[in-house]
C-alpha cells in the first residue's frame, strides 16, 4: 500500500508540474467567470445560458485534461523507459497502473473542483437584460488569480521552488478565498448572506461531470498503454462524440433486439447519463439518489476499462 501511495502521489505532482495543466486551469476558470460578464440578450434565459456554458467548459477542459495527463503519466514513462526502474522494484504492473490512474484522477478532481468554484461564482454573477456586470466580483476574482501567480513568482525567485506547481496550488487557494469573499458581498460591495444568488444545484451537476471525466481518464490510460498522445486524443474524442449520440445510434436499435446494437450500447459510455444541464431549469433539481446510482455505473465502467488496460499493459514490451 505504501508503494501505491508513493507512485500515485508522484504521478499527481508530475502532472501539476506540467505547464499545460496550469494553462488549462487558468484559462478555464478565467473563461468561466468571463461568461458571466457579457450580455446575452437571451430573452430571459441569460442565466441559464451561463450555467449551460459553464458546464460545457468544465466538460471540455476535463476531456483535454484527462487525455493530456494520462498520456503524460503513462505513455511518456513507457517511451522514456523510466517505467522499468519502477517495475524493477517489488511493484507489480497492476499496482503501477492503478497508482498512475489514481494520480490522474486526483489531478482531474483538482481541476474540476476549481472549475466548479468558478462556475458557482458565474451563476451568482449572471444577470439578465435588466442587470449589469458585477464589476466588484470580477475585479476580486481576477485580482486573486494575478496574486496567485505573483506568489508563485515570489517563491520561485527567492526560494528556488518550482514555479508551475506553486502557481497551481496558489491559484487553488486564492480562487477559493476569492469565492468566499465574493459571496459575502453583493454587486454594490455591501455585505450579504453568504451564497445569496449562487445556484448550488451546479454541485451535483459538476459531480456527475467529474464521474464522466474519471471514465474518460480510464479510457485515456487504456489507450496510453499502447499509443502516444495524439492517437489517444483522437480515440477519446471519437468515443466522446459516439457516447453523446449513443441513445440515437445504438439505444433505439438495442430496444428492437439487435444484438450488435446492444453490445455497442453497453460498450460505449453514455455521456448523457452524466450531462443533466436541462435539470437546472427553474424549479428542477438533481436528486442525490441519482448521483448515487451514477456511482454504480462509474464503478462498473472503471473496472472494465482498467482491466482491459492491464491486459494490454501486461503484454507490452518495455525494453
Amino acid at each position: 500500500m505504501r508503494q501505491f501511495g508513493t507512485i500515485a502521489a508522484n504521478a499527481f505532482m508530475e502532472l501539476v508540474r506540467q505547464p499545460v495543466f496550469l494553462l488549462l486551469m487558468s484559462s478555464s476558470t478565467a473563461f468561466l467567470v468571463f461568461l458571466a460578464t457579457v450580455p446575452y440578450f437571451g430573452f430571459g434565459e441569460d442565466q441559464k445560458l451561463v450555467k449551460d456554458s459553464a458546464l460545457a467548459v468544465i466538460m471540455l477542459s476535463g476531456l483535454f485534461g484527462a487525455v493530456l495527463t494520462a498520456a503524460s503519466s503513462v505513455a511518456r514513462e513507457i517511451r522514456s523507459g523510466t517505467v522499468l526502474a519502477v517495475l524493477a522494484k517489488p511493484v507489480s504492473r497492476l499496482l503501477f497502473l492503478l497508482a498512475k490512474y489514481a494520480g490522474v484522477a486526483a489531478a482531474l478532481t483538482l481541476l474540476t473542483l476549481v472549475n466548479m468554484l468558478a462556475a458557482l461564482l458565474a451563476s451568482r454573477m449572471a444577470y439578465d437584460a435588466y442587470g449589469s456586470t458585477d464589476l466588484v466580483a470580477t475585479a476580486i476574482f481576477y485580482g486573486a488569480m494575478v496574486l496567485g501567480y505573483a506568489i508563485a513568482g515570489f517563491t520561485n525567485y527567492f526560494l528556488r521552488r518550482q514555479f508551475v506547481a506553486d502557481a497551481v496550488f496558489s491559484l487553488v487557494v486564492m480562487e477559493a478565498l476569492a469565492f468566499v469573499a465574493i459571496n459575502f458581498i453583493d454587486n454594490a460591495g455591501q455585505l450579504q448572506v453568504f451564497g445569496k444568488g449562487v445556484d448550488w444545484r451546479l454541485v451535483p451537476a459538476t459531480m456527475l461531470i467529474l464521474f464522466a471525466l474519471w471514465i474518460i481518464a480510464s479510457l485515456a490510460v487504456l489507450c496510453s498503454t499502447r499509443l502516444e498522445m495524439i492517437p489517444t486524443l483522437a480515440i477519446c474524442s471519437a468515443l466522446f462524440l459516439l457516447g453523446l449520440m449513443s441513445d440515437y445510434l445504438f439505444g433505439r436499435l438495442a430496444e428492437k433486439g439487435m444484438w450488435w446494437a446492444s453490445l455497442l450500447y453497453t460498450a460505449v459510455p453514455n455521456w448523457q447519463l452524466f450531462w443533466l444541464a436541462d435539470a437546472l431549469e427553474t424549479g428542477k433539481t438533481i436528486p442525490w439518489s441519482y448521483v448515487g446510482k451514477a456511482v454504480g455505473y462509474l464503478a462498473g465502467y472503471l473496472g472494465a476499462a482498467l482491466a482491459m488496460a492491464l491486459v494490454l499493459f501486461e503484454d507490452r514490451e518495455l525494453t
